[in-house]
């Protein structure tokens, strides 16, 4: 599978589990696509689902893909405002980034918000107690040389044609929020902070929001998919076990460039937990009994990634 990347950049971004999930869903039906956790949109947006509700605690996010769902951002916009904003970054020697930082701060401007998110140290996305974005900068004066620049541009346009071919709707809340408006047709897919691990994310998570969110989709009736992490080298995701132990597990090994140290970027298995049967899943009591067995806790086959291709779109315009 192909698979298109969004202009917004994180730490922990799906975009290397996009192809598994999406074959993992493939053949089940629904109504409408869910996320609470958008996060960067790379799922919803290699899914392609004709309806989908997208959420974020994080407000930039959300004002971002709603400014290229309402046209107030184009692929054409950003590849001018990179070009003037790289000229005053190369100019000052990379000083220029905190100006940017600064005024974003006070604006929220969803293009200084993706200039900060292609510009900052490791992809960080990380947010003050009151908010404000503090990631410093990448240390690269010539962060958007014309390459870069006309990469982020496809990226803008690949996005925008996706979020024009289907019906999309945008929301800034909380995740009970988005719980509360789910219905038995729809299709969720969760992407919480990783419980149990450091993660950079604008809102942190919690042992009772966990619960809290298992109980909601539980209570919801609709199909559920979950992204989490089974296990590391150093242990094992007890909370599989125990909050969603009637759920069924797929699993595969991943490898997550987070964190400024080497020892820090290590492999772990990632796992999508479902109240439905997926391709590559097997019980959750399977699972536990491998992993006390010290057999593979493989349901899919290892597989080598390459570095994803960037694609422009060719849609058929909408029918009236």
């Amino acid at each position: 599978m192909k698979i298109f990347v969004p202009p917004i950049k994180s730490q922990g971004i799906k975009t290397k589990l996009a192809g598994w999930i999406h074959s993992n869903v493939e053949g089940l039906e629904y109504e409408r696509w869910v996320e609470p956790f958008m996060g960067t949109g790379v799922v919803a947006f290699n899914i392609r689902p004709q309806k989908a509700l997208l959420c974020d605690s994080n407000p930039h996010l959300i004002r971002f893909y709603t400014a290229l769902k309402n046209k107030e951002i184009d692929s054409l916009m950003v590849r001018e405002y990179l070009r003037e904003e790289g000229k005053k970054l190369l100019s000052s020697e990379g000083q220029y980034y905190y100006d940017v930082r600064s005024r974003f701060n006070e604006t929220g401007s969803p293009l200084d918000f993706l200039f900060l998110s292609r510009s900052c140290f490791n992809g960080m996305m990380r947010f003050n107690k009151k908010g404000g974005y503090n990631v410093p900068f990448c240390k690269k004066p010539n962060r958007f040389a014309q390459a870069l620049v006309t990469k982020i541009t496809n990226q803008v346009e690949n996005i925008s044609q996706i979020i024009d071919a289907g019906d999309y709707t945008f929301k800034n809340q909380d995740f009970k929020e988005t719980l509360s408006e789910m219905g038995e047709n729809d299709l969720v897919y969760s992407d919480p902070p990783y419980i149990g691990r450091h993660v950079d994310y604008f809102d942190s998570w919690s042992e009772e929001e966990e619960i809290l969110l298992k109980n909601g989709l539980t209570d919801a009736k609709a199909k559920f998919i979950l992204s989490t992490w089974l296990s590391n080298k150093y242990r094992t995701n007890d909370y599989i076990f125990s909050v969603w132990k009637d759920c069924s597990i797929s699993t595969k090994e991943h490898f997550y460039h987070v964190g400024g140290k080497e020892t820090n970027r290590n492999a772990v298995y990632e796992a999508l937990l479902s109240n439905v049967k997926l391709k590559d899943s097997i019980p959750n009591k399977e699972m536990k009994r491998r992993i006390k067995s010290s057999e593979s806790q493989l349901t899919t086959q290892t597989v080598t990634y390459k570095t994803p291709e960037q694609l422009t779109l060719a849609l058929e315009p909408k029918t009236p």
